[in-house]
């Protein structure tokens, strides 16, 4: 090797030693990427770098990322996503196991409005662990199916996770949710149905809502609330995806009808106001801006691997891999789910997965079932003991009760069910390429 690829090697352990010290992600991606890129080449190097900093903020499609954030905090700040919950257990509540489902529908819808995983695990933790628990369910069941439904976000359209793969693989938004849709929604089942089968063999671990809490609402205030609170934010997701999907708008465009659907959802709704305005904003602009500042410093990053020959040092890597392209495939997905372990999907997509783009465009593979897979692989990998992001989110918030081994028990059977959606992607590909053929995209 020669010494500028050793430096792109110290590069990649530097970046992850200024992690192990705590430094924030994008502060490390910034110094070790100008620090060894200019041992490597001097301050030339980053003559490109205003211009693609530049089309970081200046990209048409990245611009529906704050928006769709706007409209999950939105539908979490007014509570709208409290009323979800407890609307929905009601209606499955004389089902064992139906509080758990609700928790997966809410996740659905969450997941499909925000995008990101941390808020959907933290605000369903908050709204749902204790009266699940209250209600007798299992706590590792009540904090795995939290965390399992928390996660759906990374897959369930819009997804910002597929926003930005979308611009990363150079593919569409609309095929990427449209290659998302089918194996999104049988993850989701399949969770359910475990819920489902726990209900029948183990119906002391996920009771039904006792009989006084279901008959404190009648059927018909049950509807009408069904009506009011259940319908318009499924109705929103539906439209904004539909419009985006069916090719009747762009995704930013999609966006803002989402963002201002959200709004006059809370208004009609009567939770807008002054104070829930203001922590929307806020919330919206801290996501938005720690997302952008990551790509921001991320550039400096990718531009010295480049430079110092990272490119080639991975093509070297993946010719030791046996197995051809399928071989390529697994170990790449071997070391982004390791990698999921301690980085955000936000560095994944922006920085581990170019890296080894290269190896695979020309080799034939479906680039949205390729990016597909790489969800399905994040989402799983923040679920897995003991490094999983979606378990740190859950104790922050779970109760003194649960411990940190509830949640961990809790957890597996869902890694579980995720480990099995995986491999049903990875062996029929058609599970993402039959609706975007179907609509023409």
């Amino acid at each position: 090797m020669t010494g500028n690829e050793w430096l792109a090697i110290g590069m990649v352990g530097g970046f992850f030693g200024f992690l192990v010290l705590g430094v924030p992600v994008a502060i490390s991606l910034a110094i070790s990427g100008f620090a060894f890129g200019i041992m490597g080449f001097g301050t030339g190097l980053f003559n490109l770098l205003p211009a693609r900093v530049y089309g970081v903020v200046t990209n048409y499609t990245l611009l529906a990322l704050p928006l769709f954030i706007f409209m999950g905090v939105m539908l979490e700040k007014s509570k709208l996503a409290e009323e979800l919950i407890d609307v929905i257990g009601h209606a499955m509540g004389r089902l064992r196991g139906g509080m758990g489902l609700a928790i997966v529908i809410v996740g659905v819808l969450m997941g499909a409005s925000s995008g990101v995983v941390g808020a959907t695990v933290v605000t369903v933790g908050l709204l749902s662990l204790q009266p699940l628990i209250n209600r007798g369910y299992d706590k590792g069941v009540a904090s795995g199916v939290i965390c399992a439904s928390g996660t759906l976000g990374q897959i369930i359209p819009p997804s910002l996770v597929l926003i930005l793969l979308a611009d990363i693989l150079g593919e569409s938004v609309g095929t990427l949710f449209a290659a998302a849709m089918v194996p999104g929604l049988i993850l989701a089942g399949m969770l359910g149905l475990y819920l489902v089968l726990l209900g029948i063999f183990k119906p002391d671990m996920v009771p039904a809502i006792p009989k006084e809490e279901r008959d404190a609402m009648s059927t018909q205030q049950l509807l009408i609330k069904i009506a009011k609170v259940v319908v318009p934010p499924l109705a929103l997701v539906f439209a904004v995806l539909g419009s985006i999907v069916g090719g009747i708008a762009a995704p930013t465009e999609a966006a803002s009808m989402g963002a201002l659907g959200a709004l006059l959802l809370a208004l009609i709704a009567g939770r807008l106001n002054f104070g829930v305005m203001r922590d929307v904003l806020h919330d919206t602009l801290i996501t938005s801006a720690m997302v952008f500042f990551i790509l921001i410093c991320a550039q400096p990053f990718g531009l010295a691997f480049r430079g110092l020959g990272g490119e080639g040092l991975v093509h070297a890597m993946f010719e030791w891999v046996p197995g051809g392209d399928m071989g390529n495939l697994l170990f790449m997905m071997g070391v982004i789910f390791v990698l999921g372990f301690f980085l955000e999907w936000i560095e994944i997509s922006y920085i581990a997965l170019p890296m080894f783009l290269p190896v695979f465009l020309n080799s034939g593979i479906d680039m949205a079932w390729l990016a597909i897979l790489v969800a399905m692989n994040l989402q799983t990998s923040f679920l897995t003991p003991p490094f999983g992001w979606a378990l740190f989110f859950l104790k922050g918030v779970a109760p003194p009760s649960v411990s940190t081994v509830d949640i961990y028990r809790g957890v597996i059977p869902f890694i579980g069910i995720q480990a099995v959606a995986l491999i049903l992607l990875f062996i029929f590909p058609e599970l993402t390429s039959w609706l975007p053929n179907l609509i023409g995209w």
